[in-house]
């Protein structure tokens, strides 16, 4: 009897990775071959950052307005967190091993020193363990499939709170697990619930560099 793998094809394979455009796979080493060592050398070498899904490489979709809010989440996140000392934030390059064939880049990422391996800062360039917070802002590249998966994995490996950030509509998507969710826009104010207790933030300050030069 055939194995079915072997009967498969690429448009099995987009569809397994949530319907994403073929030009984001790498085809070396072949999907469903690649290994974290393949990971680490594309990115040490090649444009733009791959992640590691079901033993493929595949390129994470951006652009300069995601990365832009991506890093003004980030520096609010990180200002609250770095003073009271609660843990790690980490950018989009700051991977996170969350199955042996799946290596994740949250556009940005917040680890609480309990999840830290005594307490200390990990020494892997892949560190195995998943995030407390997660936010991902989307980009146009980007499908409903794909972050779908992708809020499956972070909830199943650890992950409990997921922030899905639209530019577009200047809204945030907050779950709490791959299907409870509320969504939050400009006027309103978003909070740590649980993982950051005490942190708040006006939402309209996420997307606040989306206006510069608008004064």
């Amino acid at each position: 009897m055939m194995n079915a793998a072997v009967s498969w094809t690429m448009a099995d394979r987009l569809e397994e990775l949530g319907h994403i455009s073929a030009e984001r796979i790498r085809l070396f080493p072949a999907p469903g071959t690649a290994t974290v060592d393949d990971l680490m050398d594309a990115n040490t070498h090649c444009k733009p950052l791959c992640e590691l899904i079901d033993q493929t490489l595949v390129e994470k979709a951006g652009g300069f307005r995601s990365s832009v809010v991506a890093a003004t989440i980030g520096s609010i996140i990180g200002h609250f967190v770095s003073r009271r000392r609660l843990g790690l934030v980490a950018g989009a390059d700051g991977m996170f091993r969350l199955l042996a064939s799946t290596v994740r880049a949250p556009d940005v990422a917040f680890v609480s020193r309990e999840q830290l391996p005594d307490g200390k800062f990990p020494t892997e360039a892949y560190p195995a363990f998943s995030p407390d917070l997660v936010v991902e802002v989307l980009s146009p590249g980007n499908t409903k499939a794909e972050m779908s998966r992708k809020r499956v994995e972070y909830f199943h490996s650890g992950t409990r709170l997921v922030w899905m950030v639209d530019c577009v509509n200047r809204s945030v998507a907050v779950y709490t697990s791959p299907s409870a969710v509320r969504i939050l826009n400009e006027d309103d104010t978003i909070d740590g619930g649980e993982v950051l207790p005490e942190f708040s933030s006006p939402v309209a300050d996420f997307f606040t560099d989306l206006d510069f030069g608008r004064e």
